[in-house]
């Protein structure tokens, strides 16, 4: 039985029993539920400002340790970023040197997929700057691995290609010269003959009577046959395939034919003066895709270390170019 409660009637001077009706009673007890609920909230939030919760003091634990997880994983990249770097290195300056090929340039190595970022979907993730830098990095080093093994691949088919790379690879004297009597000009900076100004001599000249033989200094195909009586005059280019080719201007007669395939040492034609040229001699160069170099190093199959010096000094003292 619940508590009777009276009230003081001042009129007639006697206490009254305090009637409560039923919804008057429903709504104390309501706003009493309202008013603690109100103030736990209040000491929720106070509480949780200055104190952590059981779970987020886990997820805090597990994110520390992600954290620490993706700084050894980005320490684990820098060393692979090293070796790769290393490698790549190796693979430009010896393999490929070796085996006279050009090396891969740098923006082959690094070229993106492009497009939008593929790691957009990272952002919602806590420290996802973190997180998306080391994707990015996996995938950086992911495709220079890939272009590193393309490029062993082509070496792998260099090295089984060796001997006919040697065969090929432009070696010998374009005519005989063991006496090393006939070189007239070598390659580089030179007073033209005709204009008297300094000029480039992308080839050695060498001198020789007409109708000497010009034999070619390496395996390969024909590429060019030009009779002219300007510039070069009469000329044969030779592809030896490997990026190389082989040009032999101021031809008198030339034997072979656009297409044809040829041997070292074979005859393809005779000494002359034809198109722009001061007397009987031979123009001859040497080019790697399509860049002039020093014909000079390329007579290791007919001259000893004396006679490729010997060469060298002739080469050196010699007068101006004779085209």
């Amino acid at each position: 039985m619940g508590k009777v409660k009276y009230k003081f009637n001042k009129d007639t001077l006697n206490y009254d029993e305090v009637v409560v009706s039923r919804w008057k009673r429903v709504f104390r007890i309501l706003t009493y539920i309202s008013a603690s609920i109100f103030i736990a909230f209040i000491y929720y939030i106070i509480y949780s400002s200055f104190f952590d919760t059981p779970k987020e003091r886990e997820l805090k634990r597990e994110c520390e340790m992600l954290t620490s997880y993706y700084q050894t994983l980005n320490k684990k990249f820098d060393r692979v970023d090293n070796v790769l770097k290393d490698i790549q290195q190796r693979d430009d300056n010896i393999y490929r040197s070796i085996y006279a090929t050009e090396p891969i340039p740098w923006e082959k190595r690094v070229a993106g997929i492009g497009g939008a970022s593929r790691n957009d979907e990272l952002d919602a993730l806590p420290n996802s700057d973190l997180v998306k830098s080391t994707s990015d990095r996996l995938d950086d080093i992911a495709r220079r691995l890939y272009v590193q093994s393309r490029s062993f691949d082509e070496i792998i088919n260099l090295v089984k290609n060796k001997e006919d790379m040697l065969r090929s690879i432009p070696a010998i004297q374009p005519i005989s010269n063991r006496d090393l009597k006939r070189v007239a000009s070598p390659f580089g900076m030179r007073i033209h003959p005709f204009y008297k100004v300094p000029k480039e001599h992308h080839g050695m000249d060498f001198t020789a009577s007409s109708g000497t033989e010009i034999f070619a200094t390496g395996d390969g195909v024909v590429k060019t046959v030009d009779h002219s009586k300007r510039g070069y005059g009469n000329k044969v280019v030779i592809n030896h395939g490997y990026n190389y080719t082989t040009l032999y201007a101021h031809m008198s007669k030339i034997i072979v034919h656009k297409g044809q395939k040829i041997k070292r040492g074979q005859v393809i034609g005779y000494v002359g003066s034809t198109g722009m040229s001061m007397a009987p001699h031979l123009h001859y160069e040497v080019r790697i895709s399509n860049k002039p170099v020093d014909p000079i190093n390329y007579y290791f199959n007919d001259l000893t270390p004396a006679q490729f010096d010997k060469m060298i000094q002739l080469a050196a003292n010699s007068g101006q170019a004779f085209d």
